[in-house]
């Protein structure tokens, strides 16, 4: 076995299997001896997991390959189906255990799964988390300020967050017009509700009559919002 460096740079590692040379990158670092046989890993990140196995820890009597270029292999042994993954510079992977026989795919592992994990990563970053807004008003409340209130709910329904609507008992003789209550409650549901609906019955707590709206569809909220971040 000789290290060396090949024009692009990177070392490479060239050796013997079965009387031909073969060439293999450095940075699939780390082997496994096996008769005439090394197979170079990238041992700085296990790249292995419970879930999917890879190269020489698939001990598969016979498996399906399906090659790097989604082209159908046939069934061979794990063996043969490693050996074709290595000349190719390449990586097998368990993607199917409970096949008949068990699935593998030739790829770039490693590569794989950076791409996967960038996808998680921009996906986490771009899922925005939905938080509760609160508009509370008085049994006795104006029409301005009841409108200033819809408005604002409006406007957290198009940014895709839940909103608690609080009819706040002041007094506790108040409590005596709850009619007058689920009319107010009622009248600011019905102005909301082209862009939410409710989550929950309206019901009495305490001293508060609550009522939760959430945004409609999602496809109807993005470009809701897409309408809130412009105005």
């Amino acid at each position: 076995m000789v290290i060396t460096e090949i024009s692009d740079g990177y070392p490479s590692v060239i050796f013997v299997q079965r009387e031909r040379i073969c060439i293999c990158s450095f940075s699939r670092f780390l082997f496994c001896i096996k008769p005439k046989l090394f197979v170079f890993r990238k041992a700085v990140l296990n790249i292995s997991t419970k879930e999917q196995l890879i190269n020489e820890e698939i001990d598969e009597k016979e498996v399906r390959v399906i090659g790097n270029d989604n082209e159908q292999l046939g069934i061979m042994s794990s063996a043969q189906a490693l050996e074709i993954a290595i000349e190719a510079n390449l990586d097998l992977v368990l993607i199917a255990p409970q096949g008949n026989p068990p699935v593998c795919r030739i790829m770039d592992y490693g590569k794989y799964r950076f791409e996967q994990s960038k996808k998680e990563k921009e996906a986490k970053k771009n899922q925005k988390q939905a938080e509760v807004k609160e508009i509370q008003m008085s049994l006795n409340i104006d029409t301005n300020d009841f409108n200033t209130k819809a408005n604002q709910a409006i406007k957290f329904l198009k940014n895709g967050d839940k909103v608690r609507i609080k009819v706040r008992f002041r007094r506790a003789r108040e409590l005596s017009h709850m009619n007058l209550c689920e009319d107010l409650m009622a009248k600011f549901l019905e102005t909301v509700a082209e862009y939410g609906a409710t989550e929950k019955p309206a019901k009495l707590e305490g001293k508060n009559y609550m009522a939760v709206v959430i945004p409609k569809a999602q496809g109807n909220t993005k470009k809701a919002k897409k309408e809130a971040d412009n105005s």
